[in-house]
């Protein structure tokens, strides 16, 4: 199983840079595809995320920054076992 993950991410923003490659780091052990979305190119969005980005959505849950890799990680095992509760 492939968990969908949803960064929102700005240009220039280092904890952004530093979560995607955390993620692709993470990739192996806990499957998923990334997809990115920069926040300045939508007012809503910018108003909604403004300076707490990156934010992580992942199975419904947010998780906003700081995103060190153990929560990043954490996200990710908790998506998988949701995923596998029928």
């Amino acid at each position: 199983m492939t968990l969908r993950v949803t960064l929102y991410t700005r240009p220039g923003c280092h904890l952004c840079e530093q979560a995607v490659a955390d993620l692709e780091r993470l990739r192996r052990r806990h499957p998923h595809t990334l997809e990115e979305i920069d926040i300045g190119v939508d007012p809503e969005l910018s108003s909604r995320y403004g300076e707490r980005i990156p934010v992580l959505l992942v199975n419904g849950r947010q998780y906003a920054a700081p995103l060190p890799s153990t929560v990043l990680e954490r996200a990710l095992a908790e998506a998988e076992m949701d995923a596998d509760v029928p």
